[in-house]
């Protein structure tokens, strides 16, 4: 629960980040604005960013059932216009359990990594599931995936479950979550 509460509070406090207007920040080392998603004109830049970077295929479909049910949980990287880091995510009560965040999708475009675009949108999406009351965050990533396992480690995850040979290509996936409360 404590590492919940410094992911929020790092999230609104990111030295990085300025805050234009309500509606954006931008990392001014980098001219990054991080959006919230707000028109479908905007999904080409997210389909297209996350078939490029993540091994899973998925459909129109898969985008418009997270994106239309959940749009103040995806939020776009943007520089020049261009996106360059999303995340996908949901909320939903968890069978008779907890209210249960779960992060669909995280991509930063190759070119950009390593300026903390991923770690940002992570905090930005966790503090928006504090805000709805989530009790925990979950997500799944490949095992060979060991940026991304680093990432969520450093942000409070904690490694949950295996899931073997979980995704398509036949790589296993971890399972991580954050508890909230």
């Amino acid at each position: 629960m404590a590492a919940a509460a410094a992911v929020a509070e790092s999230a609104a406090t990111d030295s990085t980040v300025v805050v234009k207007g309500g509606k954006g920040a931008v990392d001014t080392s980098s001219d990054i604005e991080y959006v919230q998603y707000s028109s479908e004109l905007q999904l080409p830049g997210i389909m297209g960013l996350i078939s490029g970077e993540l091994s899973e295929p998925y459909s129109i479909y898969t985008y418009r059932y997270f994106i239309h049910n959940w749009p103040n949980l995806t939020f776009m990287a943007m520089q020049n216009d261009k996106c360059v880091g999303t995340i996908v995510c949901k909320l939903a009560k968890h069978k008779s359990g907890p209210y249960r965040g779960y992060i669909g999708m995280l991509a930063v475009d190759q070119t950009c990594r390593k300026k903390r675009i991923g770690t940002n949108l992570v905090r930005r999406v966790i503090q928006a599931m504090i805000a709805e009351n989530a009790d925990e965050v979950v997500l799944e990533t490949e095992v060979t995936n060991t940026h991304a396992i680093s990432l969520y480690e450093k942000l409070g995850f904690a490694r949950d479950k295996m899931l073997y040979r979980y995704y398509l290509n036949g790589v296993s996936a971890i399972r991580l979550k954050l508890w909230l409360r």
